[in-house]
């Protein structure tokens, strides 16, 4: 009889346990889903400072190297329509920095006045993309993005930064 009571007991016991793993289980895997996700995305961030950092090698040179270009005393472009659904714009100046040590300096900083349409258009395509929003809260991926698009339009890295030293959001 006592051997029966033990038995019974140690498949009560195992019925509690797999009762409380199945509970655990159940509160505990969304969980790690969520965390999964945000590792995920961590990641992705990380990746993507990473690309961008390779883009922007001006922080390697040194000033005395730099040349600023100013592509217009100001530029006047419509924004995307944000979650308001209301006309916004930007009016910007913008000014490249040019690294003059450059193998393809002498080469393309001549075209920089000859191609200040093609610049400009380019400017203005890559700003219209944002909500004033987006803009606001992150004006750097503006720049690094429009920077990405002049080293690919000019087929080099000569320019090494864009920047807005005067900008205004309506």
């Amino acid at each position: 009889m006592k051997k029966n009571l033990v038995t019974v007991i140690t498949l009560a016991l195992v019925l509690v346990n797999l009762v409380l793993t199945v509970i655990l289980t159940i509160s505990i895997v969304p969980e790690t889903k969520k965390a999964n996700e945000l590792i995920t995305k961590v990641c992705g961030a990380i990746d993507l400072d990473l690309e961008s950092g390779s883009a922007t090698s001006g922080e390697n040179v040194p000033i005395e190297n730099l040349e600023v270009y100013n592509v217009e005393d100001k530029m006047t472009i419509n924004l995307k329509k944000g979650e308001d659904n209301k006309d916004h714009f930007a009016i910007i100046t913008v000014s490249l920095s040019i690294n003059k040590e450059h193998d393809d300096y002498k080469k393309l900083q001549p075209q920089l006045a000859e191609k200040k349409n093609l610049i400009k258009a380019e400017i203005n395509s890559v700003v219209s993309n944002y909500t004033i929003e987006e803009i606001k809260s992150n004006q750097q991926a503006v720049e690094e993005e429009l920077l990405k698009n002049l080293q690919k339009m000019f087929g080099s890295d000569f320019i090494v930064s864009v920047g807005f030293p005067d900008a205004q959001y309506q």
